[in-house]
């Protein structure tokens, strides 16, 4: 698919990982439907890009919000053909200690935004893209979903997040066999230490040494590493159903 003919739709895409890729596609031309909360910055954002973005604000664990924030997307561009699926949280605990085991809440709310979040989003934007004319290539639409490598090295105190993304890993290639006939494809990008909202909280000697720990380079991943690769996968039509680390080559160790 040609990233000038992308109508994307992107989950968190009003900051981090999300705003990067919707800066990527609007600057090669296509369009792209920001899809955050409603309190994000996501109205300021479109307005920055002008006509090839629109702000649909949205909870994605909400069918209702969702849904309308799909057809106001469609509404806008004529129709969406990329979704690519940003949006998550982190939590910290571990399973149990001292204080007791982790609050049931707390996993379950985890594992609500990041793993039931996706397949929510993934299965509203698949079904819109199944009423697109196929290209050339019998081609549809395209689904990025975002897991972590903490899908493959969780540590100590991931066990939520850890579960979230592992679930988004083990959907991806169920997901790209079963809208194969209908010529849409799915993918995953698994990003390692990014630069992001979360980790700008962290003491610049912090920040240093999570890099130094990354073979090569030996730094933090920044949005935009994020975005080239999200943008290759849309307009490279032979990636599907492949989950693809995105790391500078660490494996996580267990703390």
């Amino acid at each position: 698919m040609k990233l000038s003919d992308t109508r994307a739709v992107v989950t968190g895409g009003a900051s981090g990982l999300g705003l990067a890729t919707v800066k990527a596609i609007v600057e090669a031309g296509g369009k792209a439907a920001i899809l955050d909360r409603p309190q994000s910055d996501g109205q300021n954002v479109a307005a920055s890009l002008g006509e090839s973005a629109v702000f649909t604000p949205a909870d994605v664990t909400s069918e209702e919000d969702v849904s309308g924030a799909l057809d106001l997307a469609v509404e806008t561009f004529g129709s969406i053909n990329v979704c690519v699926n940003c949006a998550g949280v982190g939590s910290a605990m571990k399973i149990t200690g001292k204080a007791g085991p982790m609050p049931l809440d707390m996993f379950r709310m985890t594992l609500e935004v990041n793993l039931i979040g996706t397949f929510n989003v993934s299965r509203l934007a698949a079904t819109r893209m199944l009423g697109n004319d196929a290209d050339d290539g019998g081609e549809r639409g395209v689904i990025v979903n975002t897991a972590s490598v903490a899908a493959f090295d969780g540590q100590i105190g991931q066990v939520a997040y850890t579960a979230s993304k592992a679930g988004v890993v083990g959907m991806t290639l169920v997901i790209a066999r079963d809208l194969a006939r209908d010529g849409i494809r799915c993918c995953t990008i698994a990003p390692g230490t990014f630069d992001t909202p979360m980790l700008a909280m962290l003491p610049d000697e912090q920040r240093a040494a999570l890099a130094s720990n990354i073979p090569f380079p030996s730094r933090l991943g920044v949005p935009d590493d994020f975005a080239s690769l999200a943008c290759q996968i849309i307009s490279n039509p032979y990636i599907n159903g492949e989950t693809i680390r995105l790391d500078g080559a660490i494996r996580m160790p267990p703390r």
